[in-house]
């Protein structure tokens, strides 16, 4: 039984990712999709699946506005109708399935459930994205582990002490209790440091925003969960005394960690990552230095997770400590599998 809720939107690629002409495949929710852009460049997508001999779609390449697979020339309609083939009748051709899908923010969303329910407005918003005083840099990472393993690492902070020791990681982190509250429907885990020295990824930071990097700082960390997987943290440091998480601009380096989770399979998943900050904006250099150690810092996150992953799946039956520090992990879960319980009671009902 797959372990994700299926009415509901959720990152498939970054936008660069389907380029024109150019057909991409990939699944997604133990979905195959074949994405591609229209004559005007409007996304598309269809199953990964040809209904002439079941070749992925994917390996074709685009014409005005049909998908051709790259197998025997047939040619397949955004609406998942064939359109053509070479010298054949295609009318009694079977339909593929369309998928909803919508480019947003640099980002491309699709809704796995139903068709009829897949509303726009449900997507949700990102002002960070609109707004020109910031800056967003990511990335895309393939994880082999179940995707609420990542859930669990992002709304728990304190591994960074020894999984990141070398750039976000300190002992303050484990020396600082963390809160975990629910807020409007989100799951709210916060932590608040003082009077600390900024470790070396927050140096850089505050070198960035003209800031002395060897005095003492206060740092927060706000990790929020929303459904179906979605994780924003707010991080910073402020020059110590001036209001930690409420400094002036002036004396603070901020950011928020971006973190979309897709499951591919019921153990495998895409991690889209990303920093957004207000602070020098236009210097894509700096959004080019942050990406990479970003992208480094979660790199570690990944060997770790895949090979959790493997102990998991060697040992089932074991039993799992819980500690106060997962109970932000704890309660994203309940929330997933109470959204997935009433999916399915709602399902049950319709076609009972």
């Amino acid at each position: 039984m797959s372990h994700f809720i299926r009415n509901t939107w959720y990152v498939a690629a970054t936008s660069d990712e389907v380029k024109p002409n150019t057909p991409l495949g990939r699944t997604l929710c133990n979905i195959q999709i074949a994405f591609f852009r229209d004559s005007k460049q409007h996304i598309q997508a269809v199953e990964d699946f040809c209904p002439h001999r079941g070749a992925p779609l994917s390996l074709g390449y685009v014409e005005g506005d049909n998908l051709v697979c790259g197998y025997h020339g047939l040619q397949m309609g955004s609406n998942g109708k064939t359109q053509s083939m070479p010298s054949q009748r295609v009318e009694h051709f079977p339909c593929i399935k369309q998928i909803p899908v919508v480019e947003r923010y640099g980002f491309i969303w699709i809704w796995p459930g139903e068709h009829d329910k897949a509303d726009p407005a449900l997507i949700p918003e990102l002002t960070w994205a609109l707004d020109p005083k910031w800056a967003y840099g990511g990335g895309v990472y393939y994880i082999k582990c179940d995707y609420r393993l990542m859930i669990d690492n992002l709304m728990d902070l304190t591994h960074e002490t020894y999984v990141h020791a070398t750039s976000i990681g300190q002992k303050e982190i484990d020396e600082t209790p963390v809160k975990t509250t629910m807020e409007n429907g989100q799951v709210v885990t916060s932590r608040y440091m003082e009077s600390i020295l900024p470790p070396p990824f927050w140096q850089q930071a505050l070198a960035a925003n003209g800031l002395p990097t060897d005095q003492f700082v206060d740092r927060w960390q706000i990790c929020r969960f929303d459904l179906p997987s979605h994780v924003m943290i707010e991080v910073g440091v402020a020059m110590a005394g001036n209001g930690g998480y409420s400094a002036p601009d002036a004396l603070k380096a901020g950011s928020i960690v971006v973190d979309f989770i897709t499951p591919e399979t019921d153990g495998t998943m895409w991690y889209f990552w990303g920093m957004a900050r207000n602070f020098k904006a236009n210097d894509e250099h700096l959004t080019s230095a942050i990406r990479q150690g970003q992208g480094n810092i979660f790199a570690e996150d990944l060997e770790i997770l895949e090979r959790q992953q493997q102990n998991l799946d060697k040992f089932p039956d074991r039993q799992l400590l819980k500690l106060d520090i997962d109970a932000g992990g704890v309660q994203a879960r309940r929330l997933i599998q109470r959204a997935m319980k009433q999916e399915d009671t709602r399902v049950n009902k319709e076609t009972a």
